[in-house]
Order: C-alpha cells, then structure tokens, then sequence
C-alpha cells in the first residue's frame, strides 16, 4: 500500500470515528501533496510524499519555537499535536550508528577522500537517507568523516 493509499483510509478511519483533529492534519498532508502535484503535474511517489510531510514536520517545528518565544503554549501545544501525527507516517530515523555505517560505504563506493569530496558523497547519500536521517547531522557527520 503507498503512502498517499493508507492516508486516504486513515483518513476516511478518522472520519466515522469522528477524530477531527487527526481529520484535520491528514487533510492539511493531503492537500499539500495535492498543491504540490498540481504545481509539478507530476504523481508523487512515497519518496516525495515523505520528503512533503518532512517539510510540513519542519515548519511545525518553526512554528512552535516561535510560539514559545511569544509564550503562547496553547498554539505550541496544537503544533506539537500536529507534529505527533505527521510523524507517525515518516519512516523510522537511523541512529547515529546506522548513519556512520552508511557514510562509510558511500566512502567505499565513491572513493571520496577530502573535504573536497563532500558534494560527491552527499550527492551518494541523499537518495539512500531522504526520510530517515536528518540531513544536517548527516552533513555534520560528513565533515567530520573527511576532516578526520
């Protein structure tokens, strides 16, 4: 079943359970797949629809900080409820350990062997990461893998 497919019945679930507020965020992950496949006229496939919901995690994220600066817990508190639901359809996220062992075979495959190569091997990595890593701390792994 791919993602847009177990939406759409979590979705219509949600609805004769009368659970709005998770109705309401698979809604909103909906629609911006919809925005988004409109806007390329292309079908998105799992990889882009998780790399849309990653998205929509990050800006909550944003959002939230925002709202704790501003000491309106009440919207953060909304954000991070949101977030909870978003995530539950992302895939799992490596562990530090995980993430090494794949920077190191993208090392092995590509032949990267300074900070010079950084481009090439993040180019390696990304494919095989997108959705299960946080792409930053693979970037800060991988300076450190070629510095050291």
């Amino acid at each position: 079943m791919t993602l847009k497919q177990r939406l759409t019945d979590d979705m219509k679930a949600a609805m004769k359970s009368g659970d709005k507020q998770r109705l309401g965020v698979i809604r909103l992950v909906n629609a911006a797949i919809k925005q988004r496949e409109v806007d390329e006229r292309i079908e998105l496939d799992d990889a882009a629809v998780v790399a849309a919901m990653e998205k929509m995690v990050k800006q909550r994220k944003d959002s939230v900080s925002q709202f704790e600066a501003a000491n309106r817990e009440d919207l953060a508190a909304i954000e991070r409820a949101e977030i909870e639901v978003i995530q539950g359809y992302l895939p799992e996220k490596l562990d530090e350990a995980a993430i090494l062992a794949a920077i190191d075979e993208a090392i092995a495959a590509t032949g990267a062997s300074g900070p010079a190569d950084m481009g090439k091997l993040m180019g390696a990595l990304k494919p095989k990461l997108a959705g299960q890593a946080d792409m930053g701390q693979v970037s800060a792994l991988v300076k450190q893998k070629l510095a050291g």
